[in-house]
């Protein structure tokens, strides 16, 4: 890693939630507040990316004060970038009922549990409900409803969906996802629990391009933080890419820099270093 100052010419930073911007306990901290105020107030677009839902992206926009005309977030693993303001749709990828009959059967078959976000709900087909499904709608704000496959409205699509199970068991799977799964859809894991398919056209890297390019933002004046394995595709796209101490190896090994954990204020060290000049 590079541990040199670079010169700031940077408009846009692209922030991760989980495991970067807030902390273990899913918090704001105050110097991460204060570094976010100051580069806004320095003309730096801040813009959330994250695997949740616009609703789990909610309370914190309207802590950071992130609700102007000219604020966007990137919400559903890129399957959704939105105008804040507005509710204006910039990029949207929705997935198709058929879509959701497909993965259910493949995580049955694997005996893993299947859960399905349409936007405004969860959905979930397993009786015996995951208890990170249930952590999950209450971190993202959305109603969580147990609907058989049978009881589902064929008319539905969704932004995502995700095989949720125990680390041990989704990594035990991932080797047996059938082919036929992974050249239909992008595949990854967003957390340890958490395996998401989505559009093969979305993710945080290409969406985060769409959106530089609406904006008229060069990739090089484009910052991006991230731990996980869905936050690649955007480190790779910045100019500046930044990797949480708390971050899994591959994140670590693809972005440019690295920074603290999220238990001690890694995002505002590395706005304070390549934006603020602190």
């Amino acid at each position: 890693m590079d541990s040199g100052r670079v010169k700031s010419g940077i408009e846009l930073i692209a922030i991760d939630m989980d495991g970067t911007l807030l902390d273990p306990a899913h918090r704001l901290t105050g110097r991460v507040k204060r570094a976010i105020t100051r580069a806004r107030e320095s003309g730096v677009r801040i813009v959330l990316t994250s695997g949740r839902p616009v609703s789990g992206l909610q309370p914190f926009l309207d802590e950071l004060g992130i609700d102007g005309a000219e604020d966007y977030c990137i919400a559903c693993n890129g399957g959704l970038v939105t105008r804040v303001a507005t509710g204006e749709v910039v990029v949207e990828y929705p997935l198709s009922f058929d879509d959701f009959l497909f993965c259910e059967q493949v995580a049955r078959g694997l005996g893993v549990h299947f859960q399905a976000l349409d936007g405004e709900r969860l959905y979930t087909p397993n009786r015996d409900i995951s208890p990170y499904t249930v952590a999950d709608s209450h971190l993202s704000r959305v109603p969580l409803s147990y609907r058989s496959v049978e009881e589902m409205d064929a008319s539905m699509s969704f932004l995502k969906l995700m095989m949720v199970d125990e680390p041990a068991i989704l990594d035990a799977v991932i080797p047996r996802l059938p082919r036929v799964l992974t050249e239909r859809f992008a595949v990854l894991k967003s957390a340890a629990f958490f395996l998401e398919v989505f559009d093969h056209r979305a993710g945080k890297g290409p969406s985060l391009q769409k959106l530089a390019e609406h904006l008229g933002i060069d990739r090089t004046c484009v910052m991006a933080i991230g731990d996980q394995e869905n936050d690649l595709t955007m480190l790779q796209f910045a100019g500046t890419s930044v990797a949480m101490g708390n971050a899994i190896d591959v994140v670590k090994a693809t972005a440019l820099h690295e920074t603290a954990t999220n238990a001690a204020d890694g995002v505002a060290l590395a706005i304070e270093r390549f934006v603020l000049g602190d």
